[in-house]
């Protein structure tokens, strides 16, 4: 009995901890600031088949850093961001509501940008406010820089 309750109090406290770190991790994440939530589909196919799906979204977290922005996947204990998007290289190509499935797939009242980087089809999932800054922060890019924001 004894030996019982050791090992849940033991179970107990790791999922505890786990939990404290993966808090301490998201808080860490928008320290800096300049965060905002983001779902995001990679590599996803053309759209010719009919109404997208629901599949391949996966929430996260982005931050600007600089000339790039650094997306974070929420659940996970990843120090480092699990995909960079570089200012010059994305090249945004259309924006929509979600769709069918996508709108149990994604939060309410995001948005679907569609993007090429570097040749693959991404979509990001944001607010209307996010997506406002976004757009702000790649036509805010310097002098020189190849910007396309359709």
């Amino acid at each position: 009995m004894v030996l019982a309750l050791l090992l849940c109090g033991a179970v107990l406290l790791l999922v505890l901890v786990g939990l404290f770190v993966f808090g301490l991790r998201r808080r860490l994440i928008q320290r800096s600031g300049g965060t905002f939530d983001c779902s995001l589909r990679w590599d996803v196919r053309d759209a010719e088949e009919g109404e997208p799906d629901g599949k391949g979204w996966v929430y996260g977290v982005a931050r600007y850093n600089g000339d790039r922005v650094d997306w974070f996947r929420v659940f996970s204990y990843a120090p480092r961001p699990r995909r960079t998007m570089e200012r010059g290289r994305i090249e945004v190509l259309a924006r929509r509501m979600p769709s069918g499935e996508e709108e149990l797939a994604l939060l309410s009242g995001q948005v679907v940008l569609g993007c090429a980087l570097r040749g693959v089809r991404v979509e990001l999932a944001m607010s209307e406010d996010a997506l406002t800054g976004f757009l702000a922060w790649l036509e805010a890019a310097p002098p020189g820089q190849r910007v396309n924001v359709a």
